[in-house]
Formats: C-alpha cells, structure tokens, sequence
C-alpha cells in the first residue's frame, strides 16, 4: 500500500543456507520485511504524525480518511502506533547505554559539540503529572464488585533547551524555540539515564553554563545532584512566591489587606538580588509563633524549613543576568501539552499502549522522525 494506491510487487526470495531462513533482498531495502502489514515507511509515518497530532485514533482515522489515506481505520492506525512506538523505545534505549560506553559517549559529545558550538548555556527543567491505566482488575463486573479498575501513575517528564532558544512574540509572550523532551513511568532513576543522555545529545558536557530550574520536589534535586552536580540549581520562581503567600495567610489570614502589604515587598525584593533579606525577615518570624494557633503556626514553620532548604536556589537576578529564566513556564508548558494527549475524557490506557505512544510523541517532538522512517526520509 503507497500514498499512490495499491501497488502489486512480484520480487525473488532467497533462503540463507547458515539458518534457512527465507528473506526478500527487495522488501529489506525498501523496510517492507513485515509481509502482514505491507504499507510504505511514508504512509505509516503520516499515520503515526496524525496519531500523535490528534487527541485520539479515532480523530487520527477522520483526518486520514480525509486526504484520501488508503488506510483509515483507528485500529490499524493504533497497531502501526504501537510497531513505531516500540521502535523509538528500542532506539532511546540504545541512546541511554551508548553513554555507558567511553566511546559512544565522546562520540555524542564530539558531535553535540559540532552541532552546538562553543558559547552557549543549556536550561534542564523537570516535573511530574499523572495518567490514568487500567489496573489489574479492569473490566471487573458487577459494577458494584470492588477491585483495582483504575490506577493513577506519575509520568516523570523532563526537557533540554539552549538558553538562547527562547523569543517573545509580538504581544511579548514567551516561546520556546526548540527543546527536547523525555519522560519516564516509574523512580526518579529511571529518568535521570534518559535525561541524561539527551542532555549529552544537547550539548551538556561542552556548555558554558547548565542550569536546572523546577519546583521543590525532592526527587528532582536528588535527580540533578545525581546526574548534573555542576549545574546551578533554581527554585521556580512562582512556586517561591506561592509559598511566600502561604506564610502571609497563616500571619494575617486569607483575604487580609495586611497580608498583600507584607508579603509583596518581599516578592519584590527576592525578585531583585534580596533574597538574604528575605531568609531574615523569615527566620525572625520564629518570634511570633507564639501568638498564632498550632495550624498556623506549624504552617510557618514549615515554610521556614521550605526557604532554608532552597536557600541557594533562591539567586533570581543574578541567574537571569546569566540568562537563565526564573520561572519553569516551558515546562508546565509541556507538561500541559501531553496532558491534553494522555488525559483526556475517556482514557484508561494498557501501559504498552501509552508507553509506545508516548515514546513515538516524543521522537517527533525532538524531531528524529527520521531514526524511525530513513527510508521516507530519503524520498522527501
């Protein structure tokens, strides 16, 4: 099957005398080896594009049908989702153990460096969200028979951009211009192999500067102190912020007047290279714990511990004098986006099923589509 019609081959079998088995010289050149699903690397790549485009097979088969695709049913489309989707997991796979291997590993450093230049800074983000899978008892009935329908599992996600890759439009609003994107279902550790390996891909071990900016999730700064131990590490700043107000509700209480008259010079003055400042005026608030209730106060107190914590990644002016963004914005980003892939109304994924698919997602948004479909590549 082509994007010209059915097409009928007639080519000679040959049969290997060491194991016996029979191949067509042709149909391997051509990636056709498959005899049960014979469609062209440039079909399945439209298919596998619409998949990953659209918020569902179904919508993947209506566009098909649409441009006069010969194959337009949502389970073929989903088989040739999952015959992709195991490929790109095979293909990262083979990306993460070529870093355990000296010369692999300085060959993908030598080439990042080709690709990247010299003067440059690399920005790493992380977080976590949730997709909703089937669990060991779907399908279960009666209705009313308890067991494990539904599981939530935390998909581990990360992104590698230059810090130079990001513009404004014209009504100023922030744009990635390119980055690249992993993820991961399961620990942390699990994660920090594919992070690292693309960060090696983008250029970590010849950068100028590497920053890793997120959130307060414990497994992120163990992630970074694993994997990037030089970066400079920085606390999101609207996630600083939130807990900043979160300490003014429990002084004032929610909605007070004083509590906006106490908490934004603070902001401002974290903002703009005061952060000592800020860690003082918290400490001194261990003075008044007395005069507030246990809730309120244990909040307090917990928001102390939170600021000493992340005391060093608190340096927002001089992190953004070095061109490093103060906010994870690119990330929620992200994560935003496959959530409205993966989490839709309706959704209970196999764990295969999301797994290939995520990782087919993936390999289009880093753009080597061409690792998965060389031969479609070549026609263009």
């Amino acid at each position: 099957m082509t994007t010209a019609g059915l097409v009928t081959l007639r080519v000679p079998y040959v049969e290997l005398r060491e194991s016996g088995q029979w191949l067509s010289p042709v149909r391997r050149a051509w990636e056709l080896e498959d005899g049960n699903h014979p469609l062209t690397p440039e079909i399945e790549e439209r298919l596998c594009v619409m998949a990953t485009a659209t918020f569902s097979y179904e919508k993947a088969a209506q566009v098909a049908a649409c441009w006069g695709s010969p194959v337009a049913d949502d389970s073929t489309i989903w088989h040739h989702v999952q015959r992709a989707g195991e490929r790109a997991r095979e293909t990262e796979a083979a990306r993460v153990r070529a870093v355990g291997i000296p010369a692999l590993r300085e060959e993908i450093v030598s080439h990042a460096a080709r690709d990247n230049g010299e003067d440059f800074s690399l920005l790493i983000m992380m977080d976590g969200w949730m997709a909703r899978e089937r669990g060991k008892d779907w399908g279960l009935k009666p209705a009313q028979t308890k067991g494990e329908r539904v599981v939530w599992r935390e998909q581990k996600t990360g992104i590698v951009m230059r810090t130079d890759h990001r513009a404004t439009t014209q009504s100023n609003r922030p744009i990635v211009l390119e980055k690249s994107v992993v993820s991961h279902q399961g620990e942390w550790d699990g994660l920090a192999k594919k992070l690292h390996a693309e960060a090696l891909r983008c250029g970590a071990a010849t950068a100028r500067e590497v920053f890793v900016v997120a959130d307060g999730g414990i497994w992120i700064w163990n992630l970074a102190a694993e994997r990037f131990s030089h970066a400079t590490e920085l606390l999101d700043f609207y996630h600083a912020s939130e807990h900043l107000w979160t300490v003014a509700k429990a002084l004032y209480g929610e909605g007070a007047p004083e509590a906006k008259q106490w908490v934004e010079p603070l902001l401002h003055e974290l903002r703009h290279d005061g952060e000592a400042g800020v860690l003082n005026t918290l400490e001194e608030l261990s003075e008044m714990l007395g005069e507030l209730d246990e809730d309120r106060a244990g909040t307090v107190e917990r928001n102390q511990r939170y600021f000493h914590e992340h005391r060093d990644r608190l340096h927002y002016a001089e992190a953004e004098r070095r061109g490093c963004p103060v906010g994870s914005g690119a990330m929620e980003s992200t994560c935003a986006q496959l959530q409205g892939r993966f989490k839709r109304t309706g959704q209970f994924w196999s764990e295969p099923g999301k797994d290939n698919l995520m990782a087919l997602e993936l390999t289009m948004r880093n753009g080597d589509a061409k690792l998965l479909w060389p031969m479609a590549r070549e026609q263009h």
